[in-house]
């Protein structure tokens, strides 16, 4: 499952960042590192960006970089 199909209010464990490049250095730097635990808190209406938590702040994400960010839902 990708982060950007996860619906407000829930959570998830990172499993992997799909990407090679810039990207994936720049969101694990922002601590979207593969076992980190993120919450959804909310999506705008058209679906981007999305707001998450990760390590107790919050950090919006446009939807093309949260489809790289594969998840497995924690409930």
């Amino acid at each position: 499952m990708k982060l950007s199909e996860l619906k407000p209010g829930n959570r998830a464990k990172i499993v992997r960042l799909k990407s090679s490049d810039f990207l994936k250095r720049r969101l694990m730097d922002m601590g979207l590192v593969p076992g980190e635990v993120v919450y959804v808190e909310k999506v705008a209406p058209l679906g981007d960006p999305i707001e998450i938590v990760v390590k107790n702040y919050h950090l919006s994400l446009r939807k093309n970089e949260a489809e790289i960010i594969e998840i497995e839902e924690v409930k």
